[in-house]
């Protein structure tokens, strides 16, 4: 008799190479009964590998829907009409416009005006912008303010005591203040990172490794959830297989991706998650300098879908629904105004989702 592991490999096998598979058919193929076989798929449905379908079993991922698709007008009375939503955000030449375009078209079909500035990542910065859009008259704010040390914690006590609204996005305050009474809309990273590491095991991956950009503040995040998954999955130890690298064309990036290739080769590692689509459009260049194909020999999935489906080959990437984000913050900021009794603090955490492409070696929702 099969042992369970043997035959749950049989089944990804299965789901792999067809996409979809019915139950019945697992159970003539594996000669085991209809029992075994369900109880076989709910232990990999409930680890994340495959997804249960009306008599039969899929893989887990979907293709995404529109980045660009506009937020349903939700009615907040006339305090959202006319009303002036000021915005700080870190950057706007990277991730963070396309969060900026979802605030401003739930802001403007609210009737009300929404005011940008950006504030490079810096607390005394942030403070400053902050305190700008009141004196112009910001009835309430979204801000994605620095949050780390006591200058964090200070900027956010600063913020909880302020009389406006204010709605944190891609933040929350850190466990040294727990109470905080702060809406946030955020993005989950964490399971990102899970969802590309479940997609690269139902392809037969069992060494992934993790490479990231060391300038970005979501790695940590990616690490947390790539570790946890890894874990969880009992995958086999993945010591030295994360890696913080410099910022694709910035001194010394090129040797940095080849360490880490030539080290992945070393070891037998054959699947990269990759964080930013910059770096992993980057080690799609130096693979291809090192004689290494993708997806043949190496799969890689990017976290973020700015640009991945430019490269060559198209990068299956995990894309967080910034658009959606930004919108949903601007909802909570505008409730929040309209809501002149008691209003319970909303946490909000989108999910983001898997886009396959070419260069992890599945098959996209288009094959």
């Amino acid at each position: 008799m099969t042992l369970a592991w043997e035959r749950q490999e049989r089944i990804l096998a299965a789901v792999r190479s067809q996409g979809t598979v019915r139950l019945a058919d697992l159970v003539g193929r594996l000669g085991v009964s209809a029992v075994t076989v369900r109880r076989d798929v709910t232990a990999l449905a409930d680890r994340g590998l495959v997804r249960r379908v009306h008599g039969g079993v899929t893989l887990p991922y979907r293709q995404a829907g529109g980045a660009g698709a506009e937020p349903h007008p939700t009615p907040f009375g006339p305090a959202a009409a006319r009303a002036l939503v000021g915005m700080v955000v870190p950057s706007v030449d990277y991730y963070w416009p396309p969060i900026v375009q979802g605030a401003q078209a739930a802001v403007t079909a609210a009737g009300g005006r929404l005011v940008v500035r950006a504030a490079s990542y810096d607390g005394t910065e942030d403070r400053r912008q902050i305190a700008g859009l009141l004196e112009r008259g910001a009835q309430t704010l979204l801000a994605a303010p620095t949050t780390a040390g006591t200058a964090g914690r200070e900027l956010l006590r600063w913020l909880g005591a302020l009389p406006q609204p204010v709605v944190l996005v891609e933040r929350l305050p850190p466990p040294e203040l727990p109470t905080l009474a702060l809406d946030a809309a955020t993005t989950a990273h964490a399971l990102g990172a899970g969802l590309a590491v479940r997609h690269l095991v139902t392809l037969g991956h069992r060494h992934i490794a993790l490479v990231t950009s060391r300038s970005s503040p979501t790695s940590r995040a990616l690490r947390a959830g790539w570790q946890e998954t890894v874990a969880s999955l009992e995958l086999p130890p993945h010591g030295h297989l994360d890696t913080d690298v410099p910022a694709y064309g910035t001194p010394g990036w090129s040797a940095a991706y080849d360490e880490v290739l030539r080290r992945c080769r070393r070891r037998g590692v054959r699947a990269l998650l990759v964080h930013s689509d910059r770096e992993a459009i980057g080690m799609l260049e130096r693979a291809r300098e090192l004689g290494i194909a993708v997806p043949d020999e190496l799969a890689v999935v990017t976290y973020d879908d700015e640009v991945a489906a430019a490269s060559d080959p198209p990068l299956t990437a995990v894309r967080p629904q910034k658009h959606r984000l930004g919108a949903l913050a601007a909802e909570l900021a505008l409730a929040r105004l309209a809501d002149s009794g008691e209003r319970p603090v909303h946490r909000v955490q989108l999910w983001p989702t898997l886009v396959v492409r070419e260069s992890c070696g599945g098959r996209s929702a288009t094959d």
